[in-house]
């Protein structure tokens, strides 16, 4: 008598299964990858590395080397696999976010570039961080980005700006600038009043201090102010 439950097992046992590896090649061209199984060792030829989005809209973001991933073969065939996608594990762990100092909560989405890439051959430590590299974090209800001591957020109603000490917001109320002077090389026009609350200069004279000669009474003119 034939036991089918043995004749499965064995046919699966045939099969070549999912597996996880560590990418041991790139070819960011073709968007492939070689990958070295793990814990056999053995290396594999070129596999496609799966892809956000491909189309009209295509998004490219190949591995380092060094990056865990998981690879599934294709109807079980061992010579046709893909490299289906990454995986974080002890070593290369989720980022945190600059803006909240937390990882991505579930609802969101995190993207820091510049993180230490994987170690090589199997190491246990991942490399130097790039300092001051760009970075963007939509939350629930906020979308925050930076890169190094510039930052920008942009909430329902608002949307502010700061790099170093110097801010800007913008929201129904107007512009508001804080931490620094406004310059512009060309003209500035106002429909309503320009108020300047310590003084104003025009052509380097004071609004407030500024004096006039050839003073006489009756209906005569001054000069001009200096």
């Amino acid at each position: 008598m034939t036991d089918t439950r043995m004749i499965a097992a064995n046919m699966a046992g045939a099969q070549a299964q999912p597996g996880f590896g560590l990418v041991s090649a790139v070819d960011p061209v073709n968007h492939a990858v070689k990958v070295m199984a793990q814990p056999a060792g053995v290396e594999s030829g070129w596999l496609p590395y799966a892809a956000i989005q491909v189309g009209s809209l295509r998004i490219a973001c190949p591995p380092d080397i060094g990056t865990h991933v998981l690879v599934v073969h294709v109807e079980g065939d061992a010579e046709h696999g893909v490299a289906a996608m990454p995986v974080y594990d002890a070593v290369v762990m989720p980022p945190p976010s600059p803006a909240t100092g937390k990882p991505a909560q579930p609802g969101e989405m995190l993207v820091v570039a510049g993180c230490g890439a994987p170690p090589a051959n199997g190491g246990t430590a991942p490399g130097n961080a790039t300092q001051d590299a760009p970075w963007w974090h939509i939350t629930k209800d906020t979308i925050y980005s930076g890169a190094g001591n510039a930052t920008e957020t942009l909430t329902n109603g608002a949307k502010a700006w700061k790099v170093g000490d110097v801010g800007m917001t913008l929201d129904a109320g107007g512009l508001a600038v804080t931490g620094g002077p406004i310059t512009t090389d060309k003209d500035m026009t106002a429909q309503g009043t320009v108020t300047g609350k310590t003084d104003v200069l025009a052509a380097g004279i004071s609004g407030k201090g500024h004096t006039h000669n050839g003073v006489q009474p009756g209906s005569g003119s001054t000069g001009a102010p200096q």
